[in-house]
C-alpha cells in the first residue's frame, strides 16, 4: 500500500514536523508514507472572493500536478464524510483489498479546497465540524492512517 498526503503549505512549527515525522518513522512498517507538500498562496487582509477564488485555483492546479490518475483520492474537508476508527481502518483495508493501493489524502490551505479538487475526489473525509489548523491535520491523519494500519494487521490499539 501506497499512502500520500498532499498539503497546501509547509509545516513551520517544530513540534508539528516532529508528529509527523514520528508517525511516518511507525508507518514505514506498514506501508510506503510519503507527505508532499505543495506552495500556499498568500491571502491578503479583505481579500474578496474573486481573489479568493483565484488563490483556491493556483493552489488546486499544483495539488492536482501530484495527484496520480490511479489513485483513490480522498479530500479532507469539513462536509465530508465522519466516520470512527475502525470504520476508517475498515475503508483502508477495503481499498487495499479490491486493488485500490495508492491512496492519496488531500488537505487544503486555509481557504480549504477549490471545487476541482473536490470534484476529483473519490470521497471526501471530515474529522470534524471543527476547523483546525492545517498542520494539525497532517498529525491527525498521519495518526489515524497508523492506527488504522494497527487495527487491519489485528495489532493492540488504544481506544
Amino acid at each position: 500500500m501506497k499512502v500520500t498526503i498532499i498539503a497546501v503549505g509547509k509545516i513551520k512549527e517544530k513540534f508539528y514536523r516532529e508528529a509527523v515525522a514520528e508517525y511516518a518513522r511507525r508507518l514505514s512498517r506498514y506501508c510506503r508514507f510519503q507527505i508532499i507538500e505543495v506552495e500556499d498562496e498568500r491571502t491578503p487582509d479583505g481579500a474578496g472572493e474573486g481573489v479568493r477564488e483565484r488563490i483556491l485555483e493556483k493552489e488546486a492546479g499544483r495539488i492536482l500536478r501530484h495527484v496520480h490518475e490511479d489513485a483513490y483520492v480522498i479530500s479532507l474537508e469539513i462536509r465530508g464524510k465522519q466516520m470512527d476508527s475502525p470504520a476508517f481502518a475498515d475503508k483502508l483495508e477495503k481499498l487495499t483489498t479490491y486493488g485500490r493501493s495508492n491512496i492519496q489524502f488531500i488537505i487544503g490551505g486555509s481557504l480549504g479546497l477549490h471545487e476541482s479538487v473536490s470534484r476529483r475526489a473519490d470521497e471526501s473525509l471530515s474529522f470534524s465540524p471543527m476547523t483546525f489548523p492545517h498542520q494539525l491535520m497532517r498529525v491527525i491523519l498521519a495518526e489515524q492512517i497508523y492506527r488504522g494500519c494497527r487495527m487491519i494487521h489485528g495489532e493492540p490499539y488504544h481506544k
